[in-house]
């Protein structure tokens, strides 16, 4: 465990060096201990793969105070103290139009479309964190066998909703951004929805299923998240 300050206003607390559910899994649970706790001086916490930044009043608290606070809360952060984790569940439509490279990358892998398909939809998925564009999860859990290196060049506009994959990560884009995922396919549900009492969809710690759909289906459920009808299957 490091604490590297971050200007004179946040203290980054890095729990570990690697990419794994047991490091992150002790990030998210800090962050809930800090904010359960209601640690004084804490104005703000972000949470990424391995680490939590942690933004601070220096009025309220010095920083030597905060680090010891926050060193004791993490010698108890572990899953034993996250709430239990809840289950999404996405419809994607796994269709060559929505996904401009399904075939390219079953091709890139030696496998059949819809293979391809069976695998990635197949997987469950664990958000480590959200961030890039607001609702955008960082998700890993895809099976190694579909696991691929980014775009060489990323498109300059991938659409919200495009599911994609790249290294080690599945990729759902929350809003029309610059990316450089392989696009397999899109969900029409919004991960990020200023207009709805919770914006943001996902979680840290959610557990995220797809469900493949045709492009009826799609086109329907499409309406219906317009139309403000359409809820997500969330499984608490």
């Amino acid at each position: 465990m490091r604490f590297v300050p971050a200007g004179d206003l946040a203290v980054c607390v890095e729990l570990g060096d690697e990419i794994s559910v047991e490091v992150n899994t002790r990030v998210r649970a800090l962050e809930y201990l800090v904010q359960q706790k209601g640690v004084r001086g804490v104005v703000e916490t972000v949470p990424s793969f391995r680490s939590l930044l942690v933004y601070y009043d220096p009025d309220a608290v010095g920083l030597e105070t905060l680090c010891d606070t926050l060193g004791d809360l993490a010698e108890q952060a572990s899953a034993a103290v996250l709430p239990a984790p809840r289950t999404v569940e996405l419809p994607c439509c796994y269709d060559p139009e929505l996904g401009p490279d399904l075939e390219p990358a079953a091709a890139r892998l030696g496998l059949a479309v819809d293979e391809l398909v069976r695998l990635h939809a197949g997987a469950e998925y664990l958000v480590y964190f959200v961030g890039f564009t607001p609702g955008l999860p960082y998700m890993a859990g895809m099976p190694d066998r579909i696991q691929l290196p980014r775009l060489e060049t990323p498109r300059v506009k991938v659409s919200a909703g495009s599911v994609g994959i790249g290294g080690m990560q599945c990729c759902i884009y929350s809003v029309e951004s610059p990316g450089g995922y392989w696009l397999l396919g899109r969900t029409p549900v919004r991960l990020y929805d200023p207009g709805a009492p919770e914006p943001i969809l996902l979680r840290p710690g959610d557990r995220v299923r797809l469900r493949p759909v045709d492009r009826a289906t799609f086109e329907r459920i499409g309406r219906a998240v317009e139309a403000r009808t359409y809820r997500p299957v969330v499984v608490a």
